[in-house]
């Protein structure tokens, strides 16, 4: 009888061949795991990658839409710049022109006092007699008839002259007679006249309708004005308002205290005062006497400058005084300029 074969039953699987399946099978699912996660991260690089490049474009775009107002500050600062510049010029510029004034101030200073110096070159004495108070037709035509080089200084129109400037028509050579506040009261009295109290505004339209009154007049001396001349910062608006109206101020020296000489130097001008009154009384020796003192400084300085009145006693004192100046030139006050 044969024999059945006999079956081959399948061989049990040994733990350590479960264990090599398990860990084989780990590693692939590992590997699978990495995989995915590189594709992953390469998916996410590549969508990175073309939103940098989407922001890009979108930050030059908007660089160049915003490239004008970028250009306006720039103008705004080249502008800023160029104002800094014009500054730094405009103080140079200043400093600059004030040295030129300085200078100017100086050469005109120096012109000036070369123009009054003038009258210590001539080879003759300079004698100035100024009549003050002239406000009538028969004190002009009294001054006239003496036939010498003497100069009128009229009264600005007041309540009883109301036409006395008009007396400066046809005349070369006069002055203004200006009333100004005195230390005493009744003096002050006199129409218009200047006082501390004044605002300058009033002051300068004073000097204004002077000009208007008087539009060939060139020189101004004081009525009165001993407490006028003697305050400084009036007086300075005065001369300053003088000076743009083209008036040259003659100090009548009623006062040691004026502050004429000072203000007049200050703005590099000469200074003119009188040295002498001829009237003040009134009697023909006296007069002759006063005339003699003046035709002594003009010899000592090369020239001085002696103020009258109109008094009939004056004018005839005058008249008779021919040998007195006889070694000295009358002049009319422009002449001590030249």
């Amino acid at each position: 009888m044969a024999t059945k074969p006999k079956r081959s039953t399948p061989k049990k699987k040994t733990p350590a061949k479960k264990r090599r399946r398990k860990k084989s099978k780990k590693t692939s699912n590992s590997k699978r795991n990495i995989f995915i996660v590189l594709a992953l991260f390469l998916v996410m690089s590549l969508i990175a990658f073309g939103y940098f490049l989407g922001q890009k474009n979108i930050t030059e775009n908007e660089v160049k839409k915003s490239a004008p107002v970028v250009k306006k500050v720039k103008q705004k600062k080249i502008v800023n710049q160029k104002y800094t510049t014009q500054k730094t010029f405009s103080k140079k510029a200043h400093k600059i022109e004030k040295k030129v004034e300085v200078s100017r101030v100086k050469k005109e200073k120096q012109s000036n006092e070369e123009k009054v110096l003038l009258a210590y070159r001539a080879k003759r004495a300079k004698l100035v007699i100024i009549i003050d108070d002239v406000h009538t037709r028969a004190q002009i035509n009294a001054i006239k008839a003496l036939n010498m080089k003497i100069t009128p200084s009229i009264f600005p129109p007041y309540k009883t002259a109301e036409n006395s400037h008009l007396l400066a028509r046809g005349l070369k050579h006069y002055m203004i007679h200006l009333p100004m506040e005195s230390d005493n009261v009744k003096f002050n009295k006199q129409y218009k006249t200047l006082k501390t109290s004044f605002t300058k505004k009033r002051i300068q339209a004073r000097v204004k309708e002077l000009r208007t009154l008087f539009p060939t007049a060139k020189y101004i001396n004081n009525h009165t004005g001993s407490v006028f001349t003697a305050d400084y910062e009036a007086m300075y608006i005065l001369y300053t308002a003088l000076r743009k109206e083209r008036f040259v101020f003659i100090d009548s020296m009623t006062t040691a205290s004026s502050k004429v000489k000072k203000i007049a130097h200050g703005f590099g001008d000469a200074y003119v005062a009188r040295d002498t009154f001829i009237d003040n009384v009134q009697t023909v020796p006296a007069i002759h006497k006063q005339l003699i003192q003046a035709v002594k400084l003009a010899k000592k300085n090369g020239y001085a400058v002696a103020i009258g009145h109109p008094h009939a006693v004056t004018i005839k004192a005058l008249g008779s005084a021919k040998n007195i100046f006889k070694d000295v030139d009358l002049v009319y006050i422009d002449e001590i300029y030249r």
